[in-house]
């Protein structure tokens, strides 16, 4: 194993505990959660590993120091100080962004100024040359100011990880695949329960939950900025992406259901997960929400309807809501999630929920939980097959009856019960499997609901 290196996966506000929880599933349990970002150790197949498989992560940054800057003397030296060629080889390219808040040293651009001129005299002393290219891999360089704390890290995702590669095409407003994922990992879903989304628009939630049930790793099939770099070779991304693709999965006990008025989104959701390769598990129809029902139980409804942010739409948001309030009504055994920026919402549906503050861009919004019961608990084999003998058992010996009797084995045969019906599989009860296990094998422990939902942010909650 290489020397441990210190990583930051970055996030929207309100996912942190849901990217802390993946990472531990990695088996990165050295952690330091803070806002938007989750610190942990890790070497360098780490890297590799954590761009594949987070799904609700923004991305992943190599970080190299943390420094008091008053002035920007002090950004200058520090930033000269730091190892930068133990990372950017003479050809580098390093583009430099930076932000600043609440700090003495509150110019972002005269920031990314200094800082790209320390790693040029950093570089200059270290490879004996006056001038450099540019044009090899890139590293681009990310620096964060908080209250006179700056944060010089480097980023070796590129494109953020929403960007999985399967949406080709663009709608006005979309959820973004990040969050998507976030709002399937804060439900109860696993790949034993049935799933809706009623206004599934091009396909983003149900395609996010498809990847989760089947254990497909979200990166698998885009590249990395990294991937350029001469410390992570071509061999070290092909063991990682062999090792994820052992681990991925066909057994979804119920196929997705996306729903959406518009028959342009369908088929632009058909398009999208046919581009993930999920289209198998996934059955999109266009179908106003009005329409909608299912026999199944113990299922989650997850969805990001409208909200009514433009000027005029906010009485046809209000209607959906409505009518969402009476379809839903029936799902008494379906735990129920919705995403909106609604201020009402939760007043129009009529009934109390769990609530958690997230962001959708850049509106802020709830993610309201109304959850189900917990569907019954699957028997084991072992149970399974002792109570088919003992059932076998009584059938053969009726009560009073001595072993080995012929007028008994007689009246055995005459009072031998039918067959029992066979159970129907699409309203038994299914027992869930927990929270899909990304980059390790999955297991069939079943999470509590308290587990599940004890990243709750409490204040967040009214």
């Amino acid at each position: 194993m290489s020397e441990p290196l210190t990583l930051v996966a970055t996030s929207a506000f309100g996912l942190e505990a849901v990217v802390s929880r993946e990472l531990k599933q990695l088996g990165y349990e050295d952690q330091t959660i803070e806002n938007g970002r989750v610190t942990f150790q890790g070497d360098l197949d780490a890297i590799c590993r954590c761009n594949l498989w987070l799904r609700s992560a923004d991305r992943v940054m190599l970080s190299l120091g943390e420094f008091t800057a008053l002035d920007f003397d002090d950004l200058f030296d520090e930033t000269r100080d730091l190892e930068w060629e133990r990372w950017l080889p003479p050809s580098a390219r390093f583009p430099v962004r930076a932000s600043t808040v609440r700090s003495k040293i509150n110019s972002a651009k005269n920031t990314q100024k200094v800082v790209k001129k320390a790693i040029a005299e950093r570089l200059k002393d270290q490879y004996i040359k006056d001038w450099f290219p540019e044009d090899g891999p890139l590293y681009s360089v990310n620096v964060s100011i908080l209250k006179d704390r700056a944060s010089i890290c480097v980023d070796t995702s590129g494109p953020g990880l929403h960007k999985r590669g399967y949406r080709k095409l663009t709608a006005g407003a979309q959820i973004k695949e990040t969050l998507a994922a976030g709002l399937i990992q804060l439900s109860y879903w696993n790949r034993e329960r049935p799933f809706i989304d009623p206004c599934c628009g091009s396909g983003t939630i149900p395609i996010e939950a498809a990847l989760i049930g089947t254990n497909t790793a979200p990166g698998i099939n885009r590249e990395f900025a990294c991937e350029g770099w001469q410390q992570l070779p071509p061999e070290m991304w092909d063991a990682a992406r062999d090792a994820a693709r052992d681990l991925e999965r066909n057994d979804i006990a119920y196929r997705l259901q996306g729903y959406d008025i518009d028959p342009a989104m369908i088929r632009m959701a058909r398009y999208h997960a046919q581009q993930a390769g999920m289209e198998e598990f996934i059955h999109f129809q266009d179908q106003p929400i009005s329409e909608l029902s299912t026999p199944r139980k113990y299922g989650c409804l997850i969805t990001n309807p409208p909200y009514g942010e433009r000027l005029g739409e906010k009485e046809d948001a209000e209607v959906i809501y409505r009518e969402m309030k009476r379809v839903f009504e029936p799902l008494e055994l379906w735990s129920i999630y919705v995403l909106t920026s609604h201020p009402g919402f939760e007043r129009i549906y009529g009934q109390k929920s769990r609530r958690r503050k997230l962001y959708n861009g850049r509106i802020e919004c709830v993610y309201y939980q109304f959850p189900g019961p917990p569907p019954p608990r699957k028997k084991s084999p072992w149970e399974i097959a002792k109570a088919a003998n003992e059932a076998a058992t009584d059938e053969a010996i009726p009560e009073g009856a001595i072993p080995g009797d012929a007028a008994t084995a007689e009246e055995t045969a005459v009072e031998a019960p039918a067959d029992p019906k066979p159970v129907d599989v699409e309203t038994a009860g299914i027992e869930a499997t927990g929270v899909e296990v990304t980059g390790i094998e999955a297991t069939d422990a079943e999470p509590t609901h308290e587990e599940v939902s004890k990243d709750e942010v409490t204040k967040d909650e009214e």
